[in-house]
């Protein structure tokens, strides 16, 4: 199992990384949203669950991990701070960094075997932070980012990739925080 999700996360980073991603999603947003949301979502707790012996070296409390999750997070996507992931390589690569980092603690301290609930809270917690942002970017009314990247407005991609967010970050730790509470309460039926 743990090698599986090793090679799944390592499949998955070179996918997301693969150089015409921008144009088989047909626009740098979604891909920007698809890379940023395998980050934080997917490929962390494939590596949480695959080296779980260095999950444990950065594990943060369930709560703490949340909110550095949503500071970095919601940071990266000021479009001061999206423009120079978008025009800088230096940027790019720490923007990129900092979703990996951030979502490896986040899923480290809430996978906690011994924890499950304040897991969930974290996790459920995160949910909403992304499911917020996810329909801001959708529901705006122009094109937050093209300005300050130089690029002719595109809503439509803009929206697509919000959409990506709300499709793939708002299930994943909604049902791994659903996941963690049904654990507690078996735990907590077992008891006498």
């Amino acid at each position: 199992m743990r090698g599986a999700a090793l090679i799944s996360a390592a499949a998955l980073a070179a996918f997301i990384w693969t150089p015409p991603l921008a144009t088989w999603l047909d626009a740098a947003f979604p891909a920007h949203m698809l890379r940023h949301m395998m980050l934080v979502a997917v490929i962390p707790p494939l590596l949480v669950l695959g080296a779980p012996h260095l999950a444990d070296r950065v594990a943060l409390p369930p709560m703490i991990a949340a909110v550095v999750e949503f500071a970095v997070v919601w940071a990266w996507h000021l479009p001061g701070a999206y423009g120079l992931a978008f025009l800088q390589r230096g940027g790019f690569i720490l923007e990129q960094g900092s979703f990996l980092v951030a979502g490896i603690v986040v899923w480290a301290g809430c996978l906690r075997a011994d924890q499950p609930l304040l897991g969930a809270g974290g996790l459920l917690l995160t949910s909403m932070h992304m499911t917020l942002l996810g329909a801001l970017i959708v529901l705006s009314p122009r094109d937050l980012y093209a300005e300050i990247c130089g690029l002719a407005p595109d809503l439509t991609a803009q929206q697509w990739g919000g959409l990506l967010m709300l499709g793939i970050g708002t299930p994943v730790y909604l049902v791994a925080g659903l996941i963690l509470t049904g654990r507690a309460l078996t735990r907590s039926e077992v008891r006498p």
